[in-house]
């Protein structure tokens, strides 16, 4: 398994099916999953991953609750995990970043997700898959886990960049969705849904173009990033495309503007220059 790529096309990851050690890890709504998913894929429900806790809902959840999640699915240390989601990689992305916050880091990403899947007439089937669950200690790795203490001193500091993946409004602090709005000072746009190409089946846009994309705005592999959104659902998106294309230095800020937003101690910049 160790052939298959970070990012694998449908017709590809077909063919993959039948190999003992692939784990397929659906991410999607509930709903979706039950009427249509990858043979023999078990769902994770998207809250799984996150914590729930107001007003930061989107960190990592705790050390137990990983356990009980990775064993009922059957995650073993020789498991490839296939990930995928109905929505262009949100999901995904942070399933992925999770793997790597408990120092799993077998993994693939499905280009497209079910979209893909269902567009390319690759099999199916429907109602609920169970895994026998597996005995493993699960502990948080802190590498890819970005804390506010970690930075909220080194926002000057030219070899930080952070990359804001939500929307222009919610950026600029017209749309406000939490005391408040705004954003971190020196954060730059970059709206997750630029990523993602919706004509091709919400697969990733043109690699080379996404990277020169990111350049352009200061995103640059010889940096540190940090990536965010409101709950660092978005933003797994965003981290998933730096680990695609090679990114060392990256991390995602888990309390994301659901703390940075909701503190009075934060500085904050309103507008739509970083």
């Amino acid at each position: 398994m160790s052939d298959l790529p970070l990012l694998i096309e449908a017709a590809d990851l077909e063919q993959a099916l039948d190999t003992p050690e692939l784990l397929i890890l659906d991410t999607s709504s509930r709903e979706n999953y039950l009427r249509h998913h990858i043979p023999g894929a078990l769902h994770i429900a998207p809250a799984e991953l996150q914590r729930g806790e107001k007003p930061a809902v989107g960190k990592i959840p705790h050390e137990e609750q990983l356990q009980a999640l990775f064993s009922r699915v059957g995650l073993r240390p020789d498991s490839h995990v296939l990930v995928y989601d109905d929505e262009g990689g949100g999901w995904a992305g942070r399933l992925i970043w999770t793997l790597d916050a408990i120092g799993h880091h077998r993994y693939s990403y499905l280009n497209g997700g079910l979209h893909a899947w269902l567009a390319g007439d690759h099999p199916v089937e429907s109602g609920e898959n169970t895994a026998e669950p597996s005995e493993l200690e699960i502990h948080i790795d802190s590498t890819p886990i970005a804390e506010i203490e970690d930075f909220i001193t080194l926002l000057d500091n030219r070899q930080l960049v952070i990359w804001d993946a939500r929307s222009p409004e919610e950026y600029r602090g017209e749309k406000v969705l939490a005391q408040r709005g705004g954003h971190i000072p020196g954060a730059v746009n970059l709206d997750w849904l630029e990523l993602m190409d919706k004509a091709n089946n919400y697969r990733f846009k043109d690699l080379d173009s996404l990277k020169a994309t990111l350049e352009s705005l200061g995103i640059t592999a010889d940096r540190s990033v940090i990536t965010h959104c409101q709950t660092h659902h978005r933003s797994g998106l965003s981290y998933l495309l730096m680990k695609i294309l090679g990114y060392p230095h990256i991390k995602g800020y888990h309390g994301s503007w659901g703390e940075w937003g909701n503190r009075s101690d934060t500085p904050i910049r309103e507008g739509g220059e970083p």
